[in-house]
């Protein structure tokens, strides 16, 4: 992609990135002057956090602690003009659970153009660091991104999804850009997001989950307290995980490890109607039932949680229609 489009999004091959990368920084100058004079250095950052909340609470199955968390970290994060650090969140919870669906959600409504905007930026670990052998020219490479796209837009969202597939010692570069510092590498960065997404974590949830279930305590009783440590512990002690001796958990970089709970059969069932809706069809109780008959639930003796989630139902969907 070319330079001079100032479309800043994550490599394919790699190969131009430093161009690239010189190119935003020799537009460094100007931005600043912009700056001074106008709202250009906040890019198409648009937040809409009302809209958000509705999306979130009418499409957001079985997730009372994901919902508070983003919304409360998000609405200070953006209502502060001078923020003191960037807002950093890792998701975490079983397949299907919504945890790329709130990310998504997140670019949505605060960049006018969405997960097209030149500056939202999403990074797999199939497409973008696929051989552990390169983690050197990675490291490099992630490092100089950031800091050329935060030169370039201050206001930038970075999505890292399955951290628990990343080469380990990757993230380990990111660390000086989500502290409380100005600067770093000559880059003012404290208005950038950064949201990682794992399943790691999603077993003890889940657990957590279960038990209550099995005490009679109500869903919406499960706390942070509960999850947060348990979670925290599921990532320092994954070597596959992309935070393994980064010092990102342990120097307590992260504003929120937010958890996303395993979904019932009525959770599935509010998605089947959703994704109805969204095709523009009328509810159709043959097709909800058959999508929900085809779903497999564990564990086995309860039959309880959606073995992913609301994943398939989407595809399901098609096949009973």
């Amino acid at each position: 992609m070319a330079a001079a489009t100032r479309s800043c999004r994550p490599w394919g091959s790699l190969p131009g990135l430093l161009a690239l990368v010189s190119a935003a920084a020799a537009t460094w100058d100007l931005t600043s002057l912009r700056c001074n004079f106008g709202s250009f250095c906040e890019c198409d950052f648009r937040p809409d956090l009302p809209g958000l909340e509705c999306d979130l609470a009418r499409h957001l199955a079985g997730q009372h602690l994901a919902k508070a968390l983003v919304l409360k970290s998000l609405k200070s994060f953006v209502q502060d003009p001078a923020p003191k650090k960037p807002l950093v969140l890792s998701l975490h919870g079983w397949t299907g659970t919504g945890k790329s669906y709130v990310s998504s959600l997140l670019a949505q409504y605060l960049f006018q153009g969405g997960l097209r905007s030149p500056h939202v930026h999403h990074f797999s670990p199939i497409i973008h660091f696929p051989h552990p052998t390169h983690i050197e020219r990675y490291k490099k490479d992630l490092k100089n991104w950031v800091q050329g796209n935060l030169t370039a837009c201050g206001r930038s969202l970075f999505l890292f999804d399955e951290m628990d597939k990343l080469p380990p010692g990757l993230m380990e570069v990111l660390q000086p850009f989500l502290g409380a510092s100005w600067v770093v590498y000559g880059t003012n960065y404290r208005k950038a997001i950064f949201i990682f997404i794992s399943n790691t974590g999603g077993e003890q949830i889940n657990q957590v989950a279960l038990e209550a279930w099995r005490s009679r305590r109500e869903r919406e009783e499960i706390g942070l307290q509960e999850l947060e440590p348990i979670v925290s512990r599921a990532v320092l002690d994954n070597p596959h995980h992309g935070f393994w001796r980064s010092g990102i958990v342990e120097e307590h970089l992260l504003d929120a490890m937010v958890p996303f709970l395993p979904l019932q059969r009525h959770h599935v069932r509010h998605c089947v109607l959703n994704e109805l809706t969204q095709l523009g069809l009328e509810p159709q109780d043959e097709v909800v039932q058959a999508v929900l008959d085809s779903t497999t639930f564990f564990p086995e003796e309860e039959q309880l949680f959606s073995s992913n989630g609301c994943k398939t139902v989407a595809s399901r969907i098609t096949l009973f229609l």
